[in-house]
Parts: structure tokens; sequence; C-alpha cells
């Protein structure tokens, strides 16, 4: 029974996650924040590295030889510390090298964030729910995934409000920036948690 909720999940976060890049890639071609091209980076990443632990979870299932186990968690649990890492990277990259002159409409991006925020907080509780009745290696990653998912969604809405509502201003370009170089370190850090040679889960 526990399983096969963590794997319903884990194929929900897939199928909700999906849509984002690809709404955000189109939105790029009417509105060029920083924010929202970091965000469309950050998505695409993410969505890569919950594609490798669904399909790790689901070969999982049976898998009697320990070792093995050991290693396609490790590999979990690696591609979404690299995918964090990439994203935080690629973040503070547009962020600093941007010319930050055209902003746009960045409502698209806004209401992708909105409502990542909170489908995002749906998942975080839900894979530390999963996790606390039964630890597992993929469900605790994907609970800090999602964990940085949520505040980073938080931030990204905060920061695109400002640049909605005083487009072009100073003050819009300086939170445009700030925003993403707060969200890139965020899950720079949060990344290399990921990345630790020992691996070992952290309960929530």
């Amino acid at each position: 029974m526990q399983r096969e909720s963590g794997e319903r999940t884990l194929r929900a976060s897939v199928l909700l996650s999906a849509p984002g890049p690809l709404v955000l890639g189109m939105a790029l071609f009417y509105g060029r924040s920083s924010t929202q091209l970091a965000d469309f980076i950050r998505r695409t990443a993410e969505l890569a590295a919950i594609v490798v632990s669904w399909m790790v979870y689901r070969r999982l299932a049976g898998e009697p030889d320990a070792a093995h186990r050991s290693r396609l968690e490790r590999t979990a649990r690696l591609s979404v510390g690299a995918a964090m890492c990439l994203s935080g990277a690629a973040m503070a990259f547009v962020a600093l090298y941007s010319p930050g002159d055209e902003q746009g409409n960045v409502l698209p991006a806004f209401v992708i964030a909105a409502l990542g925020l909170a489908v995002n907080g749906y998942f975080w509780l839900r894979y530390r729910r999963l996790n606390k009745q039964t630890p597992d290696a993929i469900l605790d990653v994907q609970s800090r995934l999602y964990r940085a998912k949520t505040l980073v969604d938080g931030c990204v809405a905060a920061a695109l409000t400002v640049v909605a509502l005083s487009p072009g201003t100073p003050a819009a370009r300086a939170v445009d920036l700030g925003g993403s170089l707060v969200v890139a370190a965020y899950l720079f850090l949060s990344g290399l948690s990921n990345l630790k040679p020992d691996g070992s889960p952290s309960r929530p």
C-alpha cells in the first residue's frame, strides 16, 4: 500500500510538472523577465529529475539486491541534486547577464508560479507524510525537492508581482534581479545537500 501510494504520488508529480516548462517556454515569446527565463530553466531541470526519480522508484519495486537498490537510490538523489544546482547556476547567470530592459508580459509566468506554490506545497506535505510513515530514500529526496520548489515559487510569484505592477521601473528591475539571485542561491545550496557523498536521508 505504501509503495503504491508513493508511486501514484510520483506519477502525479510528473504529470502536473510537465505543463510548466511548456507554458513558460511559450510565454517567453511575449515577455522576457530574467526571473521568468530562469524559472523556465529551473522547471525544465526539475521535471527531468522527477522523471528519473519516478523511474527509479518503479524499478526498485521488488528489487532484492540491497547493493543495487542503494545504487539506484543514489542515482535518483544525485539527479535531483544536480538538477537543483544546475537550476541555481542557470538562474544566477541569467539574472546577472540578462540585459533586463525588456520584461514584457510576465502574467503567464506569475500564474504558473502561483499555481506552483499551491501544488508544490501539497506535494511537499504529501511526500513528507509518506516518508514519515515509512522512511524511503526516494520519497525523502522528493520531499526536500518539493520544499525547495514551494519556497522558490513563493519568491518568484512575489518578484513577478512587483515587475507586473511597476514594469520598466528601477524598483522592478531590482526586485527581478534580487528575486532571481535569492532563488538561485537557495536552489544551489539545497542541491549541494543532495550531493553529499554519504547520501544519508534527513528525516523531515
